[in-house]
């Protein structure tokens, strides 16, 4: 592949035609996407979700940055975790997902310290150390250049801040692994299909997952990104993984 061309999901393309194709599948899952992942993972991708805040530790007074936010699942628990005196910022490319998370926390009374702004993760609009802590989840693999959006990451976060990685990953398990792929490739679509009315995004959503880094990988990205104490944990098999980097102080 060469530095002009870069992948979405299986094909080649582009550099600059990735993020458009990329958007087009987020503007048609937008409407359907929380209903999806709880179909596609059994309502796991809640648990998972559960854990990575865990490991953020937000506290009173923090701004955390939600890189994908999407429907605002992280961003509804960092609110009330970081209380009126923080602040969370909800940020997503996709200006579809963006108004369906910012219609979601609205309904639900959550107004107060969350922030909404279409940003490219590659290039945050942010002042540089200016969030505690950041998360990306199921985010990170559909970005065309990783290496710059860590960067850009690294820039933003305050010294001693906490980077937060949820992503599709490789099942350490090669009987997991076929079955895993099985269920992507064959019944994946055809649910994006009935439910959605979209089997060739939920194509894609398969293909990239694939195309990810796999968690060694990863974990040495974001210590060339400059973050510290890199590491990461496994769930459900590898599946998904959590990486966690800390910048230096």
């Amino acid at each position: 592949m060469s530095e002009e061309t870069t992948h979405f999901g299986f094909k080649t393309v582009r550099r600059e035609e990735k993020a458009a194709k990329v958007a087009d599948v987020f503007h048609s899952v937008a409407a359907k996407y929380d209903l999806m992942n709880d179909l596609m993972s059994a309502g796991i991708h809640r648990l998972w979700k559960r854990v990575t805040i865990e490991f953020a530790g937000a506290r009173q007074g923090q701004t955390v940055l939600d890189i994908a936010g999407g429907t605002g699942d992280l961003t509804a628990k960092f609110s009330r975790l970081v209380g009126a005196d923080g602040a969370v910022i909800l940020a997503d490319i996709n200006a579809s997902m963006l108004q369906v998370g910012r219609d979601k926390l609205t309904d639900n009374g959550l107004v107060g310290n969350i922030h909404y702004l279409q940003a490219d993760a590659q290039y945050l609009p942010l002042p540089d150390h200016s969030v505690d802590l950041i998360t990306i989840a199921f985010g990170l693999r559909n970005v065309t250049d990783k290496a710059l959006a860590l960067a850009s990451m690294q820039r933003v976060l305050k010294p001693g801040g906490k980077l937060l990685v949820l992503e599709f990953s490789k099942p350490s398990n090669p009987l997991l692994a076929k079955v895993y792929d099985g269920y992507s490739f064959s019944l994946l679509p055809k649910l994006g299909q009935l439910i959605a009315g979209d089997a060739d995004s939920y194509q894609y959503l398969a293909e990239s997952i694939r195309m990810h880094p796999d968690q060694e990988t990863l974990k040495a990205m974001m210590a060339d990104a400059g973050f510290e104490r890199c590491d990461y944990q496994n769930m459900t098999g590898g599946i998904v993984a959590l990486h966690r980097g800390v910048k230096p102080a």
